[in-house]
């Protein structure tokens, strides 16, 4: 599997396999995504120390100020009339709906952007190199 699929996906970046994310979250519960705090499959610790997800906000906000003006381009294109009012709900709408979206996806991308994966038996190479 791909580096790239592997993060659209959600996967750990350090083995590809197990999920990064317990749960996705539910919007209309107002719950949130859970996070496991290690990868089911490998054991890679994510939060490597406290603080270390404060990165990914700004990664988050960048990612929720693109889809804002997506939504403002899309509105004056389709030529949709609406007054300021009505295309500031329409926006902070469109923002609330990618909430826990961005919130996931801001979180992977900094994981994956800090994390070389695991060469496939790497662990053999290293023995070999003893010998």
């Amino acid at each position: 599997m791909s580096r790239f699929n592997s993060l659209l996906k959600g996967k750990c970046p350090k083995c590809e396999t197990g999920k990064i994310f317990e749960s996705n979250g539910n919007i209309l519960k107002l719950k949130g995504p859970i996070m496991h705090d290690n990868c089911p499959h490998c054991n890679y610790k994510f939060e490597r120390e406290p603080g270390y997800f404060y990165g990914a906000m700004f990664m988050s906000y960048g990612i929720t100020m693109a889809e804002a003006i997506a939504t403002y381009v899309a509105i004056k294109v389709l030529n949709i009339d609406l007054s300021i009012d009505a295309m500031m709900a329409t926006i902070t709408a469109v923002m609330l709906i990618f909430l826990f979206p961005n919130f996931k996806f801001s979180r992977i991308l900094w994981l994956y952007t800090f994390t070389k994966k695991d060469e496939v038996g790497s662990a053999d190479k290293i023995e070999r190199l003893k010998i």
